[in-house]
Order: structure tokens, then C-alpha cells, then sequence
């Protein structure tokens, strides 16, 4: 876990290319300190034009009236334009944080996706960069003018009288410490609300994804009794870390009132025995207030800083999580995709002390038809992964027409392969778009050919705006047959030379499963299919059928050859079809 200080050098680091707007800000914070901190002398100067009664400098109080009013005029545009420039800065770098773990996203392993919660990643990319652009809006915002003023006012108080200003100095410090030692309790309580937030997005996630799974077995007292109780664990560690952080600013109000009551004590000896004027200790005083000020508001941000950095944290946890393996300098790509596999002693496991798939082994002719048969959790899908490098194997090789796709560049290796999974996935847009993913500038009679070829047109036409149909995120109100349907289209629009068919029409009823499987046949002619189904009724009609077990291949060879053996795959079909 990084530091304080780690963390800070992380985001100044990302501040670079703002440094000519940081340059600006400090400039417009120096104008507006300047003219703050010039008003007071000002001030002072116009009541020692009041020498006594009756003897008042009117003409003299008149231009120090007219430069009190100019001076508060330019400080508040350089204030105004100071404020401006520190909302680019740090939007800026929240945008560019957004940027950068958005990217990240797109590039880490389906390993880290598998293993954090989607919930707790939307809120580090959404939520934590907001509170962390706060915190940094406010730290830019009141650190600038507030050091600027601290620095400015005790230069003009030493030129005022030393001794007076000695007794800011000497009890200034005590603040500091108080602050410090709270600052430093509070981080670790922001962390632990900030993780527990990202739990409580999470939870919120999952259960709106699954309501209709949750109601349907109804478990919303179960789920709000955990909602509960994660909110209430929100409740306190928010409680803890407010808490102690909001003591900072009471307890360094009290030590600068004590500095303002010393400053007016020993003010007002001087100024009767002589040493200052009345307008000189009324300047100190107004000065004595602005420095203390900039304190108290510098202890507020310390607490939003607090929690500002514990979000930036997260955020950076996200963006140095390491990615997948990298690209290889020199890709090297088949010239024409021809479909033969070779795998060789291909090993991987999702944990280590777990082997999944050990000493695979397999060979596949341009054209063939593979399905892939076997019991749950053998490692189907897991092979298919492997085979689209969503996850690198830990030993052995996959080749491609001779070349290992290690050494392809993953999104060329992917736009070769076709691939229609058991779990659909459709964003938010018109049904044109999702049939089109995959080739964005396919015709409009390209994309309704698709559709007819996929048995999805019918159904199309009876939506609102038929093609034009705006759907919601994962497909709205469709039907999962539907969904499917649309996603099996979109796989016959981009033709690619091999397809990987996933449990592809498991969603869909008989009647029309019939059609689509006709549709599959024709588009698999000449191409080399991967097709992993549990109904085995579907794969009757495929060159290879490989009997997976435990990770491995126990059987292959035709449904005839492989009911002959009367092995594993007969045990299977039997049980499939005893009742037949």
C-alpha cells in the first residue's frame, strides 16, 4: 500500500501538463493576497486621519477610501479568475484519471475483472475521482491564497512592529501540531470508509443486476438485512473518520484566539505607552485575523485532503494493476486464415494449487466442425477462453496455421474468430448498432440480411421503431431468446474465417433452434467451428467431438465411432436420451 506521500507525487505527476494554468492560478492568488493584505494599512491610514475631535483629514481619508474600494475590486477578479483557472486544473485531472483507469479497464486480465467486484470498480472510477475532485478543488483553491496570506501577512506585521508579530510566531506553532496529529489519525478511517462504500456500490450492483432472481426465490428481507447491515458499518466508519477529522478546526480556532487576544493585549500596551498608533494596532489586528484564517480553512481541506488522497488511492490501485501480457513487438499474423490448430501440452489453472486443464493436446483441420462435449466445470468455456486469449495459458502452445497466437496481436487473432456465447451481452442503443457492432459500417441491407439469416428480423419488425429501436442496457425489456438471437446476428454480419459457438442457442425454443442450427450449418461450410453444448443432440452432426473430463480429453472421434467405444460420451448421450 502507498503512502501519503506516494500518492501526492502520483497526482502532481499527472499535474504536468497544467503547470503554465498552476502558474496562472499562483499568479491571480498573488494579486488577490497582495490587494487583501494592502487594505489593512489602508485602513489604518485612514483612521489616523482622525486626529481628535473635530480635526478629522477628510481629503486625505477620501483617497485612502478610493484605494480601499480599487484594491478590493482587483482582488476580487483575480479571486473570481483564480477560481476559474483551479476548476480547468482540477476537472482536468479528474478527467484525466477518468481517462486513465477507463483505458486500464480495457487492457487488464479477465482475472482482476473476475476477482473484484463490478460494483466496487465502477465506484473507484465514478465516485472516488469525484470526492478526490473535491478534495483537490478545495485544496487549490484555499492552499494557494491561504499560504500566500500566512507568508504576506507576517512580513507586513514585521514591518509594523517585530515584537508584536514575535507573538504570532511563537504561538502559531502549537496549531500546526494539533493539526498534524489529527490529520494523521484520519487517513486510515477515510480509507476504511471509502472501502466500504466501494463494498455497499457493489452489493447495490449486484442486487439491481439479480432482482428478478432475488424476488423470484424471495430473498429481499435476506438482502435488505445485509444492506443493512454494510450500511451501517458505512454509518460508523463515516461517523469515525468526520469525527476526529472536524476536531481539527475547533481546536485551531481556539489556539487563534488566543494568538488575537495576545496580539490586542500587547497592542494596546505598546499603543499607550506610545510605540504604535491606533491606526497601526487596528492594521495588526486585521492582520492578526487574516493569518489566523487561512489556518482554519487550511484545516478543513486537511480533512477533505484526507479524503481526497484515501480515493486516489483506489483510483490508483485500479491504474497499476498489472495488465495483461503485452503485445508482441514484432506480431506476426497467418497471410490467409485458413482454420488449422495445433495445441500442444497446454496447461492452465485459475488457481494454482488447482490445475484445470493439464496436458492438453489437440489437432484441428481447416473446415472441421469440433464440438466440445462434457460435464460442468470440465473446462470447456475455459479452453474457448484460451483460445480467444482472454486468458494465457500457463504452459504449452495454441497455433494458428502454423503460428502461435502468442505472437498475435490479440486484436487480430480476435476479429478471425466469431463468437456467440450462452451469456448475451447488448448495450444500450438502437437494435441497428448492436447487430453492427461488429462491423459499424455494414449497409442497411447487410444488417436486415443478418437478422433474416439469424431468424431475428421477424420479431425486429413487430418493435416500436423496428431496427431503430433504442434498447436499454442488456437489452432492456427483450426476451433472452431474443437477446440471443440478436447477438447471433451480429456474428452472421461480420462472416469471420472460424466460429466459436458457446451454448449459442440455449436460450431459444426448439422450434426455432431448428432454423438457427440450419443457419449454422451453412455459415460453418468451409470455416472452422468450436461448438461447446451440453444437449448433445447438437453436436450429432460434427466431424471431431471431444469428450472432456476433469480438464483433460478422454475421448474424440464422430457420435458414431464414439458410441461404439461405449465409453464416457455413450454414458453421457444415454443419460440424455434413456427416456427417449
Amino acid at each position: 500500500m502507498k503512502d501519503k506521500r506516494q500518492i501526492i507525487g502520483q497526482v502532481l505527476h499527472r499535474m504536468r501538463r497544467y503547470i503554465p494554468a498552476v502558474a496562472g492560478s499562483l499568479l491571480m492568488a498573488a494579486v488577490y493576497v497582495a490587494a487583501s493584505l494592502y487594505i489593512p494599512i489602508l485602513v489604518g491610514r485612514a483612521i489616523d486621519c482622525i486626529i481628535e475631535q473635530g480635526k478629522v483629514d477628510f481629503a486625505a481619508m477620501a483617497g485612502y477610501l478610493l484605494r480601499i474600494a480599487l484594491c478590493a475590486g482587483i482582488g476580487a477578479f483575480a479571486h473570481w479568475l483564480m477560481t476559474q483557472i483551479n476548476n480547468r486544473i482540477t476537472y482536468g485531472v479528474s478527467r484525466d484519471i477518468r481517462n486513465e483507469a477507463f483505458c486500464r479497464l480495457q487492457v487488464l486480465p479477465l482475472g482482476y475483472l473476475d476477482s473484484h467486484p463490478q460494483g466496487d470498480t465502477v465506484s473507484r472510477v465514478i465516485a472516488d475521482v469525484d470526492t478526490f475532485a473535491d478534495g483537490l478543488l478545495m485544496g487549490f483553491t484555499q492552499l494557494f491564497t491561504g499560504v500566500l496570506t500566512i507568508a504576506g501577512t507576517l512580513v507586513f506585521m514585521l514591518t509594523i512592529n517585530w515584537k508584536i508579530a514575535l507573538v504570532v510566531v511563537v504561538l502559531t506553532p502549537l496549531s500546526l501540531v494539533v493539526a498534524t496529529f489529527i490529520a494523521g489519525r484520519t487517513h486510515s478511517m477515510f480509507m476504511l470508509q471509502v472501502k466500504i462504500r466501494g463494498e455497499q456500490t457493489a452489493m447495490i450492483d449486484e442486487t439491481i443486476g439479480q432482482l428478478k432472481v432475488v424476488q423470484a426465490f424471495g430473498h429481499e428481507k435476506e438482502a435488505l438485512e445485509q444492506f443493512d447491515k454494510v450500511n451501517g458499518e458505512l454509518e460508523k466508519a463515516s461517523l469515525r473518520a468526520i469525527f476526529f477529522s472536524s476536531l481539527t478546526n475547533p481546536t485551531t480556532r481556539f489556539v487563534y484566539a488566543m494568538v488575537y487576544a495576545g496580539v490586542g493585549l500587547v497592542g494596546a500596551m505598546t499603543a499607550i505607552s506610545g510605540g504604535i498608533s491606533i491606526g497601526h494596532l487596528t492594521s495588526l489586528l486585521n492582520y492578526t485575523n487574516q493569518y489566523t484564517k487561512p489556518f482554519n480553512e487550511i484545516s478543513g481541506v486537511v480533512a477533505e485532503l484526507q479524503n481526497a488522497l484515501a480515493c486516489a488511492q483506489r483510483v490508483f490501485e485500479l491504474i497499476e494493476a498489472p495488465a495483461q501480457s503485452p503485445e508482441p513487438e514484432h506480431s506476426q499474423m497467418p497471410q490467409k486464415i485458413l482454420g488449422a490448430v495445433e495445441i500442444q501440452n497446454l496447461e492452465f489453472s485459475y488457481v494454482p494449487e488447482k490445475p484445470l486443464i493439464t496436458d492438453f493436446n489437440l489437432s484441428v483441420r481447416p473446415g472441421q466442425r469440433i464440438a466440445i462435449v462434457g460435464p460442468t466445470g470440465c473446462g470447456k468455456t475455459t479452453f474457448i477462453n484460451l483460445l480467444m486469449r482472454f486468458y494465457e495459458p500457463l504452459n504449452g502452445e495454441i497455433r494458428l496455421d502454423g503460428v502461435d497466437t502468442a505472437d498475435m496481436h490479440r486484436g487480430q487473432l480476435r476479429s478471425c474468430i466469431g463468437m456467440v456465447l450462452q451469456d448475451t451481452w447488448l448495450k444500450a442503443g438502437t437494435v441497428r448498432e448492436n447487430i453492427a457492432m461488429g462491423k459499424p459500417d455494414a449497409t442497411e441491407e447487410e444488417v436486415v440480411e443478418a437478422a433474416k439469416r439469424a431468424h431475428a428480423h421477424s420479431f425486429i419488425k413487430r418493435l416500436p421503431k423496428g431496427y431503430d429501436t433504442l434498447i436499454g442496457e442488456s437489452g432492456g425489456n427483450l426476451s433472452q431468446g431474443q437477446k440471443q438471437l440478436l447477438c447471433i446476428a451480429r456474428v452472421m454480419l461480420c462472416l469471420p474465417p472460424m466460429l466459436i459457438l458457446d451454448e449459442a442457442t440455449s436460450s431459444i425454443d426448439t422450434r426455432t433452434e431448428i432454423k438457427i442450427q440450419k443457419a449454422f450449418q451453412s455459415m460453418m461450410e468451409g470455416r472452422t467451428s468450436f461448438v461447446v453444448a451440453h444437449r448433445l443432440s447438437t453436436v450429432q452432426e460434427a466431424d471431431v467431438i471431444l469428450v472432456m473430463r476433469d480438464g483433460k480429453i478422454v475421448e474424440q472421434g464422430s457420435h458414431s465411432e464414439l458410441l461404439k467405444k461405449n465409453g464416457f460420451y455413450a454414458e453421457l448421450y444415454q443419460s440424455q436420451f434413456a427416456l427417449v
